[in-house]
């Protein structure tokens, strides 16, 4: 007899990033997977969240929590509506040897988050993993978002259901809602650490950049372009910070970098931190207002 060792080579090597849809919409992307050995193999696809063991699994201590852990888990936010968040086509068959498969990922959100996620894993013969996949991707309510930065929130989604006062908790004073007011939605904080080589022999500016994207999506017809604008207030320019684009217009999915540059003031000191604010503004269907925390540091090469 002679043994053989069962291959195939993935055109995608780690992460499978879906990007923005708006939500209760669908996006779709494929991959091609190729049987490099000599035998015919027999695969299936299988996803985390469809898994047997996930409730088990979903017991371990959260990673944002016990950060010395290894986080295992990779299934993120799912649908209310009890449906996979994504799902793949074909789920299971054979490769012909030398030959390959397309696969169709399709990522279909039922409401706003910025972290669905699943683990994807080509399992052969019913019990070897020869490779994983992570898959990623954001819904958003509106067709603009911003991203870049360190993360302020926790990539954890609760599930639970609040519901509104009674009339009778309103009027006992528990709440205080006011009437005549619009209320409006809290500004959303993004850092972005700019970090300074200190002790090159020809130090160059640190550099950090934000994304600011319109969604490509059949609907909002009659808002078709999305309009941005950074403030650029004077204490960033004392500081040493510069911005490369501080207004713009976006048209359907294209997405638009904002470089940001820092070198350390003259009177900058080390132990004392230069945290500076300013204020993106979005506006597309509706108005956003994101607050950015330019934070500069100096580290030893």
């Amino acid at each position: 007899g002679r043994g053989v060792i069962p291959s195939i080579v993935c055109s995608v090597e780690e992460i499978l990033d879906m990007g923005y849809v708006i939500a209760r919409e669908k996006a779709t992307s494929t991959f091609k997977i190729q049987n490099t050995s000599t035998l015919t193999l027999q695969y299936s696809m299988q996803l985390d969240s469809l898994s047997s063991t996930r409730d088990k699994d979903q017991q371990r201590i959260p990673s944002f929590i016990a950060s010395s852990l290894q986080r295992t888990e990779f299934v993120g936010t799912q649908n209310y509506n009890g449906l996979s968040v994504f799902s793949i086509l074909p789920t299971e068959g054979e490769i012909v040897a030398g030959k390959s498969q397309d696969f169709t990922v399709t990522f279909s959100p039922d409401h706003e988050s910025l972290y669905y996620s699943d683990c994807l894993k080509v399992v052969l013969f019913g019990k070897e993993i020869a490779h994983v996949i992570r898959l990623k991707g954001a819904a958003r309510e509106h067709p603009m978002f911003v991203e870049g930065g360190v993360p302020l929130d926790v990539p954890i989604e609760s599930l639970a259901v609040t519901s509104p006062p009674s009339s009778q908790e309103a009027l006992n004073g528990v709440y205080l809602i006011p009437i005549c007011l619009e209320l409006q939605e809290p500004a959303k904080s993004i850092l972005l650490v700019l970090e300074y080589i200190e002790g090159e022999s020809s130090p160059v500016p640190a550099r950090a950049e934000l994304k600011v994207g319109s969604i490509q999506t059949a609907q909002f017809a009659s808002k078709k372009s999305v309009e941005f604008s950074l403030e650029s207030p004077p204490l960033l320019q004392q500081k040493g910070f510069t911005i490369e684009a501080v207004k713009g217009t976006l048209e359907r999915g294209q997405v638009k970098c904002i470089g940001v540059s820092w070198v350390p003031p003259a009177d900058f000191r080390p132990d004392d931190p230069l945290l500076v604010t300013a204020l993106l503004t979005l506006k597309g269907d509706i108005k956003e207002t994101y607050q950015i925390l330019f934070m500069g540091k100096v580290v030893s090469a």
